[in-house]
């Protein structure tokens, strides 16, 4: 720990940048848990729809949060995500989800929930998301910025989707527009491109980021 501040890595950036997935890795690499944040809001945004409420409402959102007990639970596997106790974990990478989360994200409140929810775990993780370490982790022991080009990001994700290729990248990049100002950089994050670099690759320049940073702090 550094001055009582948690060691947290952040990896950010748009989506299908394989941030996810690198993140995943790098946690295990250095022995701490995974915390995907995306989940929180995909949760919101699944409550939203089932309830036939508008995703752009925030005042709607707020209450349906509210009234439901919504916890982000990393493990060994992965995160999972309860809702009132039932695990919903697996009804939320679908299309429709994935049409909806950006207006929920980009609701002020909303995103103010997810973070306190977020700041409330406890010790060491890694953690991936679209603002962790600009907004929500500032004082963060890494950061990291993945990205790639939007027809790589798109070939990555339509093995996910039942979509075709020219889909999925229209979907990407209507995608990348309504998450502009979410997805910028933090001003200290190291950019990473991986349109054409192995995933393996990735995972060892992430970590020599983190190493480089912990170098220079002592």
């Amino acid at each position: 720990m550094m001055g009582g501040v948690r060691d947290v890595v952040t990896l950010d950036g748009p989506a299908a940048s394989g941030k996810s997935t690198v993140a995943r890795r790098v946690a295990d690499r250095l022995g701490v848990p995974f915390v995907s944040s995306g989940l929180l809001y995909r949760a919101a945004t699944r409550l939203a729809l089932d309830a036939g409420a508008d995703p752009e409402g925030e005042e709607g959102l707020l209450t349906l949060l509210t009234d439901h007990d919504v916890r982000l639970v990393p493990d060994a596997d992965g995160n999972r995500v309860f809702v009132d106790g039932r695990d919903v974990t697996d009804g939320l990478h679908t299309d429709r989800v994935d049409d909806a989360v950006s207006a929920v994200a980009a609701r002020p409140r909303v995103r103010a929930w997810v973070n306190a929810r977020l700041r409330e775990i406890d010790g060491s993780f890694v953690i991936d998301g679209r603002d962790m370490g600009k907004d929500v982790f500032p004082d963060a022991e890494a950061k990291v910025y993945l990205t790639a080009r939007p027809e790589v990001r798109a070939a990555r994700r339509v093995g996910e989707r039942a979509a075709a290729l020219h889909e999925v990248t229209d979907a990407i990049r209507r995608r990348d527009a309504l998450d502009a100002r979410q997805s910028a950089p933090a001003d200290d994050a190291a950019v990473i491109d991986t349109s054409d670099v192995g995933l393996d690759q990735v995972v060892d320049r992430v970590l020599a980021v983190v190493a480089s940073r912990r170098a220079a702090r002592r």
